[in-house]
C-alpha cells in the first residue's frame, strides 16, 4: 500500500509538468496576449486621457511625438502604432515578456512548486488571494451539487433497480430522461422566469450567496438566507448530474443482482435487504466511486460557469473564463495547476476508497 501511494505521488510530478508544458506551449501561439490587451485598453482611451496618462508616467509620448515614432515602431504588436518602442519594452518587462519563453516557463514551474502563484496582471491582487476570494461560491455550488447528486440519486437508483420494470421505474425514468435532456442553463432560465421575478412569482433572489444584511441576522436567519439564495442555482446544476448518477446506480445494481453470488446468498436464506446492502451494494458502488473525482472537479470548477453567469455568482468558473478572455496568464495557469493537482489527489483517494470498499482489489500487485 505504502509503495503504491508513493509511486502515485511521484507520478503526479511529471503529470503536472506535462499539463503545464502543453498549456504553456499552446498559449504561446494564442493571439492577443496580455501586452496586446494592455495596448488595446490604452488605445481605447481618448487622446486627452492618453496624453494625461503619458505625462503622469513620463513614458508615454503625446499624440504628436507618438506620430513621429510610428515609422520607427517595430514592436510587432497590433494596435501599437503611435506608442514609442521604449514604452512597449517597458510593458513587456512589466508582464515578464522581456525574457525567452523557456526561462519564463522554468520560473513559473519553480514558483508553483513553492505555491507562489504571483499577482494578477489586471486586478492588482495576488492570485492566491483572488482564488480564495472566489472560492466560497464554487465550494457552495460544487459541494451541494455533489451531495444532492449522490444523496438522492443513489437511493433512487437502488429503488429503481429493486423495482425494475414496475410503474415506479417507468415514470421515474421518464422524469430522469427529461431532466437529462434539458440543458442546465435552460432549466436555470426557466427557474428564473417562474420563481425569480420573471413572469410569475418573485420568491428567490438572483444575486450573491447572502443578503446585504446577512451579518445582522441571527444564526438561524443566516442559515435560511444562505439556503434561500442557493436554491435556484443548485437546483439548476443538479438536474443533469441527478439523472446521470441515478441511471448509473440502477444499471450497476442490476448488473450485480444478476450474478451468481447473489443467487447463492439468497439460497442461504438471507433476506433481500441483507443481500442488497451487505453484498450487492459494495460491488455496485465501485463504478460510482470511479466517477466521483471527475464529477466533483467538474462541478467544483468548469461545470458552474454558466450557472454563475446566469445567477450573478462570482466564482472560480467565471474567474477562469474572464481570465482566459483577458489573457491574465497568472490566473489562468495558477487555476489550471491547482485544479490539476486537486484532480490527481482526488484520483488517488478514489483508488484508496476502492481498496477500502473491496479488499480484493490490489493496485500494488497489479503494478508489479
Amino acid at each position: 500500500m505504502g509503495a503504491y501511494v508513493l509511486r502515485r505521488l511521484l507520478l503526479m510530478i511529471p503529470t503536472l509538468f506535462g499539463i503545464m508544458a502543453v498549456s504553456f506551449v499552446i498559449i504561446q501561439f494564442a493571439p492577443g496576449g496580455p501586452v496586446e490587451q494592455f495596448i488595446s485598453e490604452l488605445n481605447g482611451k481618448t487622446p486627452l486621457n492618453a496624453a494625461v496618462t503619458g505625462s503622469q508616467s513620463g513614458d508615454f509620448a503625446g499624440p504628436q511625438e507618438g506620430a513621429n515614432n510610428q515609422e520607427g515602431n517595430n514592436s510587432g504588436y497590433r494596435g501599437s502604432r503611435g506608442l514609442p518602442p521604449e514604452f512597449i519594452a517597458q510593458i513587456e518587462k512589466q508582464f515578464g515578456f522581456d525574457k525567452p519563453p523557456l526561462e519564463r516557463f522554468a520560473t513559473m514551474i519553480w514558483n508553483y512548486m513553492r505555491f507562489d502563484f504571483g499577482t494578477s496582471y489586471f486586478r492588482s491582487i495576488s492570485v492566491i488571494d483572488l482564488v480564495l476570494e472566489k472560492m466560497p461560491v464554487s465550494i457552495t455550488l460544487g459541494l451541494w451539487m455533489t451531495l444532492l447528486s449522490y444523496g438522492i440519486s443513489v437511493p433512487l437508483g437502488i429503488a429503481k433497480a429493486v423495482r425494475d420494470g414496475s410503474r415506479f421505474d417507468v415514470w421515474t425514468s421518464s422524469v430522469i430522461i427529461v431532466g437529462y435532456a434539458l440543458p442546465g442553463f435552460l432549466f436555470a432560465i426557466l427557474l428564473i422566469v417562474l420563481f425569480a421575478g420573471g413572469s410569475f412569482w418573485n420568491i428567490f433572489p438572483l444575486r450573491g450567496l447572502t443578503s446585504e444584511n446577512f451579518a445582522s441576522l441571527p444564526w438561524y436567519g443566516q442559515i435560511f438566507d444562505y439556503l434561500w439564495h442557493i436554491t435556484l442555482p443548485i437546483t439548476a446544476m443538479a438536474v443533469g448530474a441527478f439523472a446521470t448518477t441515478t441511471l448509473l446506480t440502477k444499471n450497476s445494481f442490476l448488473e450485480e443482482v444478476r450474478k451468481q453470488y447473489v443467487v447463492t446468498a439468497r439460497a442461504k436464506g438471507l433476506s433481500e435487504r441483507q443481500v442488497l446492502y451487505r453484498h450487492v451494494f459494495r460491488n455496485a458502488m465501485l463504478l460510482l466511486i470511479a466517477s466521483f473525482p471527475a464529477a466533483f472537479i467538474g462541478a467544483f470548477f468548469g461545470g458552474s460557469l454558466l450557472i454563475e453567469t446566469i445567477f450573478n455568482l462570482d466564482g472560480l468558473g467565471l474567474l477562469g473564463f474572464e481570465s482566459v478572455l483577458r489573457r491574465d496568464y497568472p490566473v489562468v495557469f495558477a487555476t489550471l495547476y491547482i485544479f490539476s493537482l486537486l484532480g490527481l489527489i482526488i484520483g488517488l483517494l478514489s483508488d484508496l476508497m476502492y481498496m477500502w470498499i473491496d479488499p480484493r482489489i490490489d493496485f500494488e500487485s497489479r503494478d508489479t
